[in-house]
Parts: structure tokens; C-alpha cells; sequence
């Protein structure tokens, strides 16, 4: 089966019904629901959806095993068979619908959705739920709902257990947010359902359930560490040693670059980290892959992504064009720092896909001298980058220029 790409088997009659609950189990599922969970030979779910249920299966009873794929393959096995998957609220809102999908087409299932969790945090805060940031930090990065903290935020994240809250608590104080109003929901739409306010500066709330979603009103402190939306963020929310594209060249350089959502992007010779972490940050779907040669700047870049956010940057520790082999193709490549030695641009035009994008920026004539003939041979477009700042001059003020970047775009054909 390619990427994504759902099979059939041959057979297309719906054998699998993926049905959600709710915290009341039982109480909050149709007539039709449950006789489907009655007549399945194979019921699949958490212990807690299996508990929940019990008094209707009488099939065999699968719990989640870890990894979550292995289930996976189970369910796949049993394809003609009437099977039943228990899944908490919505199956396909951050839910087990959106992993089987990927394997059996949607013409073979059923799907009796439940209210998610978000759906009923909402309700209950009476926040219009189109204009929350819905973040699932369920087995997934705290460092996730950092690029959401911009002031009047209201954001709903689902955490993974009972410690979630706290340690989103101490992220936000640390980030500079620490007098956001943080609302834990416990067990929503159930006997044991509650909800507790608390400023998470002075967060102490103890026995929470593991079932709870957090909602977060975002107060922002004078020092808070806001992520703008613009592109070209501040050099200095960045940790770096110099070696950074600067703020300015950086924005003109991701504009070149084009960013279009689910894109992989190739930063080679990569620094800080800079161009690829805004590069993630322009939309949740998007991928870098850093290459960066000195192990103290990767370690730095590992450092960056999760203080913005975007800890699904993957590094690659190695110099190109050696570490650029067996990489997954780019759809637009960067490269900032070693386009001069032999071999980098040819093995950055190699793998870059049909339609793809290439930057490359030079402040050396040596790696001027490599783009001016790349774009001799091969067309593209040349930008010649002269930025100027003001800064003392004795009592005075003058303009001090930066060293001038020769940047070339190219689009593969």
C-alpha cells in the first residue's frame, strides 16, 4: 500500500464499526451501536472501554496492545469479520479512526461518533469552539502548545495522564506566561466529571484524574516569550553562536522558499536551526530536516526546536554531501552553509523533487561564485541582499552595513 492509501481487500462491505464513547459508557450509545457491539466476534479498545461495555460483549475481547500498530495489524487480520473498535469520544478527531483509516478503506467501516472531549470542554467553558486552539498533547511533546501562547489565546490541549496539568503549568510560568488561568476538566460527561480554576503560577492541584483536558486562557507576563506570526523571528530568540541567518535575509529567504502545508524541507548547513524552525511553524503539517555538521550547533538546533515548539525537527549530525544520502526527498532546499564544497549543490538539485524548491545564500565570493554559475547554466533568480543598521557613531548615529548576501532561487523542473 503507498503513503496514506487505504486497502480494500477485494472486499468492500462494512465489517468494521469503530463506535466512541463517552465517560457514561453504555448510557450514551443508540440502539444500533450497541447491537453491534453485541453481534462482533472481536471486540477491540482500552481496558477502561472494554470495562465500560462488558455487559454487552460476547465476542473475544482485545485490549490495546503497545505499540499502538501491533492492534493495528490484529484489527487488519480479522478483515471480513464483524469486528467492533472502542475508541473515547470522536474516532477521528485525534482518535483511533484516523490510524485504521490509513489501512482499511472507508467503505468497509461503520462510525458512531461520540461528543470529543473538546466538544464537551467547550460546552461546559461556553467558549466558541471555532475560534479555540485545539492542541492533543496525548502522548505527544508539552513543547507543542508553545507556538499557540499569544496573549488572548484560549486554547483546549487534552494532556496524557494526571501529571499533564502541572507540567503544562510549570511551561507556562517558565515561558513567561505563569498568570494564564489554567481550567483542568476531569473525566467529562461522567459520574466523576469536575472542574477547577486555578492561575497557573500558583497551580497545586493534586488527584487529578488521568482522563482531563486543560484549557488555557493565555495571560501574557512584560518578559513572556512570544512567538510573533510573521515570519523573520528576533535573532535573539534564538540561541545560537553567530552562526544565524539573520532576521531580515531570513525572512526574505523563507518567502523564497514558499512554504506549502506537509512540505519536506532540506536545511543544509544548518546553524541555529533558524530556516527550518520557521519553516515547521508556518503550519503543523510542515518538516525540516537539519544538517549540520558540528555536534555543539546540532545540539544547539535540538535545544531551539523545543523552546519554539516545533520538537519534530529532525537532525542529521554530518557534513553534506555525505549525510545527505538515503534522506527522504525534499520539496525545497536550503542551503546556508556549505554550498561551496564539492558536491553540495549537485546533490541538493539531485534529490529535490520535480517542482521543488532551491535557496541558497552566499556571503563569500567563493560560494557567490558557485550560485552565479548555477544560475548561468540553469536560470533561476539572483537577489542581492544589503540591509544597513543604525548604531552609535561617538555621540552620533550612522548606519553600519551587514555583509551583503548574494541569495539564488531556483525551481526544478
Amino acid at each position: 500500500m503507498g503513503d496514506g492509501q487505504a486497502s480494500s481487500g477485494g472486499n468492500n462491505l462494512p465489517w468494521l464499526t469503530i463506535i466512541g464513547l463517552g465517560e457514561d459508557g453504555l448510557a450514551g450509545l443508540g440502539d444500533e451501536a450497541k447491537r453491534c457491539i453485541a453481534a462482533a466476534s472481536v471486540v477491540f479498545g482500552g481496558a477502561r472501554h472494554l470495562e465500560l461495555t462488558a455487559t454487552l460483549i460476547s465476542g473475544e475481547r482485545h485490549p490495546w496492545l503497545s505499540p499502538f500498530e501491533r492492534s493495528v495489524e490484529a484489527v487488519v487480520a480479522l478483515r471480513g469479520q464483524p469486528v467492533v473498535v472502542l475508541a473515547s469520544g470522536d474516532p477521528f478527531f485525534f482518535g483511533a479512526g484516523v490510524t485504521l483509516s490509513r489501512r482499511i478503506a472507508r467503505a468497509e467501516m461503520r462510525v458512531f461518533p461520540a461528543p470529543s472531549s473538546f466538544s464537551l470542554a467547550a460546552s461546559r467553558l461556553g467558549w466558541a469552539l471555532q475560534d479555540t486552539v485545539i492542541v492533543s498533547l496525548h502522548g505527544r511533546p508539552l513543547d507543542l502548545i508553545r507556538p499557540h501562547l499569544q496573549p488572548g489565546s484560549r486554547i483546549l490541549a487534552l494532556t496524557s495522564d494526571e501529571h499533564g496539568p502541572a507540567q503544562l503549568a510549570v511551561l507556562l510560568v517558565s515561558s513567561g506566561f505563569g498568570q494564564s488561568r489554567l481550567t483542568v476538566l476531569e473525566a467529562l460527561g461522567g459520574a466523576r466529571e469536575q472542574m477547577t480554576s486555578q492561575i497557573a503560577a500558583d497551580f497545586s492541584l493534586a488527584d487529578i484524574n488521568t482522563l482531563n483536558i486543560c484549557a488555557v486562557e493565555v495571560v501574557a507576563d512584560t518578559d513572556a516569550r512570544i512567538l510573533p506570526l510573521a515570519a523573520g523571528l528576533q535573532d535573539g530568540l534564538f540561541e545560537h553562536d553567530g552562526q544565524i541567518t539573520k532576521r531580515e535575509v531570513r525572512a526574505l529567504t523563507l518567502s523564497a522558499l514558499a512554504p506549502r502545508r506537509g512540505e519536506l524541507l532540506w536545511d543544509v548547513g544548518a546553524g541555529s536551526g533558524s530556516i527550518g524552525i520557521e519553516w515547521m511553524l508556518s503550519d503543523p503539517a510542515m518538516r525540516a530536516i537539519a544538517i549540520e555538521g558540528s555536534p555543539d550547533r546540532a545540539a544547539r538546533i535540538g535545544r531551539n526546536a523545543v523552546n519554539f515548539g516545533v520538537p519534530g525537527l529532525t537532525i542529521v549530525h554530518g557534513t553534506a554531501p555525505q549525510a545527505l544520502a538515503g534522506l527522504p526527498s525534499p520539496d525545497a532546499v536550503f542551503v546556508g552553509g556549505g554550498g561551496s564544497e564539492e558536491g553540495v549543490m549537485a546533490a541538493a538539485i539531485a534529490a529535490l523533487k520535480s517542482g521543488g524548491r532551491l535557496v541558497a545564500n552566499a556571503v563569500t565570493t567563493q560560494m557567490e561564485a558557485v550560485l552565479l554559475d548555477h544560475q548561468a547554466r540553469l536560470g533561476g533568480s539572483l537577489l542581492r541582499i544589503d540591509i544597513a543598521r543604525a548604531s552609535p557613531v561617538g555621540a552620533m548615529t550612522g548606519w553600519r552595513p551587514a555583509m551583503p548576501v548574494t541569495q539564488w532561487s531556483w525551481v526544478k523542473p
